[in-house]
């Protein structure tokens, strides 16, 4: 049997699986397409999640397309980051080009365009269904991960929660949260606290504000809100039976990183905890593919890490697959990556002496081939080429193949603004969620309870200055009163006279005599006489 027969038996072996599977194209050996040599990925083992890395330019954004699109065939909804804006055209069906029938020639079978059924999603300022979740939804311990704080930090976030809760004051946004902790650091809010919970220290409470408003300068305000989504919402299919395609328009994310890990740390909670345990399925129920995945573990404190690496682990219970694609399979954490049981790897360029490293790590990332020098061919790699493996039969690894990829069904271009357009006013999910609710909350509730405090306060001061007031006046009155009798000439008379005689009195008694008692003896003497 020739090197190329052995090949390609080894393929229709590796690639037979029981169930239902997709064709992503066919193999090729020696840089020639294999025709009829398909490599398939079985849906059953989906939701052991998966990885589509490579250079900018080398095909990774239509190998998700290619996966969205045949996986909504399936009946499988999904959820995709659409970072550079180019996914959109998934909405309608592709136009026919001469390279896609040669291409689809050498693979084995036809090309039929075909659009799937989509949903645009937003959390930031793009056009869709808004996406928001409430404070209260991501708990003390998520809420604080997310803003990197310490244990002691942490503690007081948990104190403002269960303060929250007891006092029933619905922590719905960013603003009731800052409300609680601004009116916990007042007079009336320390002595509250403190009975009940402890000292609560106003330099932390500083410092996690501050953390708030660093969250809130990467548009978290409007994330954070009312009404929440519902991720059962993400499950729908069209009338046909076609999974529905949510497209997370995000393409002002990049200056925003610290939102997107966010949204998606929050959204697989939220999908854990809402989701019932699935077992083994036929096919997975939801598949999420994060574009720019290195921007969702660049900006992870460790704790936040941890608390990722459980939930890729534990969410493939509830049905719920994980497709994570970036440049280098480095850019993901170890821990995660020794998750993802499908891999479709695209060229890799060495530029550097760096690269080449990098190149020679990436293909460790792959089972061992007697066709393939891995790290070689990885730079070689065409566009609309990959190196695929998968888990098959018993969760065992599938032959590594180099594959010629089929081309998306629907167009490989971004829709006009009138196309969106029209996708929007079919929505079903805009009338939903796009209508914020303001309803009372702890801000208001605290607002209104500061603003009666502060009433009271200045009536106490007012009725502290009146009573001052009076007492000065009375005091006031008193002393003018005592003044006028000192003041009258009858006083002024008496008192001349009583201090004189009194003088006189004094002066007697020291033997002293005044000059006018002296003239008055002398006249009495001559008239004696």
């Amino acid at each position: 049997m020739s090197n190329k027969e052995a090949f390609r038996k080894e393929i229709e072996t590796g690639y037979s699986f029981e169930g239902d599977s997709i064709d992503v194209g066919a193999a090729m050996l020696n840089g020639e397409a294999l025709t009829g040599s398909i490599v398939k990925i079985p849906l059953k083992t989906l939701n052991r999640h998966g990885l589509i890395a490579g250079a900018t330019g080398t095909g990774k954004t239509k190998t998700l397309q290619i996966l969205a699109e045949q996986l909504s065939l399936k009946g499988v909804p999904s959820l995709v980051m659409d970072i550079k804006g180019d996914l959109s055209g998934i909405a309608v069906p592709g136009n026919p080009h001469p390279k896609i029938d040669e291409r689809h020639e050498k693979i084995g079978f036809g090309w039929t365009p075909g659009g799937s059924p989509v949903e645009f999603l937003t959390i930031s300022g793009e056009k869709g269904a808004r996406l928001r979740a409430t404070v209260s939804e991501f708990g003390p311990v998520l809420f604080s991960k997310i803003l990197s704080l310490n244990d002691t930090q942490q503690g007081i976030v948990a104190v403002v929660f269960k303060y929250s809760d007891d006092q029933q004051l619905p922590l719905l946004d960013l603003k009731d949260f800052k409300k609680v902790m601004q009116y916990l650091m007042t007079k009336e809010g320390k002595a509250e606290v403190e009975e009940e919970y402890g000292r609560f220290s106003s330099v932390s409470a500083g410092t996690i504000l501050r953390k708030i408003i660093e969250l809130e300068q990467q548009g978290a305000d409007l994330f954070f809100g009312e009404p929440s989504f519902e991720v059962e919402d993400l499950l729908a299919k069209d009338k046909e039976g076609k999974g529905i395609v949510h497209i997370l328009r995000v393409t002002d994310i990049q200056d925003k990183p610290k939102l997107f890990s966010t949204f998606m740390l929050q959204l697989l909670a939220e999908i854990y905890a809402t989701f019932p345990e699935a077992g083994d399925m036929d096919q997975p129920k939801l598949m999420l593919f994060i574009d720019e995945a290195h921007l969702v573990f660049d900006e992870a404190s460790d704790a936040l890490m941890d608390q990722l690496e459980v939930i890729v682990k534990l969410i493939r219970s509830k049905g719920v697959g994980l497709m994570f694609i970036t440049q280098n399979p480095t850019d993901i954490p170890d821990a995660v990556l020794g998750q993802l049981g499908l891999k479709v790897q695209h060229a890799l360029r060495a530029f550097t002496a760096k690269d080449r490293k990098a190149i020679k790590l990436a293909a460790e990332n792959y089972p061992l081939s007697d066709y393939y020098d891995i790290a070689q061919i990885i730079t070689e790699l065409g566009i609309g080429e990959a190196l695929v493996t998968a888990l098959g039969k018993k969760g065992r690894p599938t032959p590594l193949a180099h594959v010629l990829l089929r081309a998306p069904n629907s167009r490989m271009d971004v829709l006009t603004k009138k196309e969106i357009g029209d996708i929007l006013k079919d929505s079903k999910l805009i009338p939903k969620y796009n209508m914020p609710i303001d309803r009372e909350s702890a801000y208001e509730i605290l607002t209104g309870k500061l603003e009666v405090a502060q009433e009271e306060e200045t009536r106490k001061e007012k009725e502290a200055d009146w009573t001052k007031a009076d007492k000065a006046s009375s005091r006031k009155s008193e002393k003018s009163l005592f003044e006028r009798v000192v003041d009258s000439t009858l006083t002024r008379q008496i008192g001349r006279t009583v201090a004189r005689e009194v003088t006189r009195g004094i002066l007697g008694v020291l033997g002293i005599k005044t000059t006018r008692r002296r003239r008055s003896t002398r006249r009495r003497k001559s008239s004696w006489f």
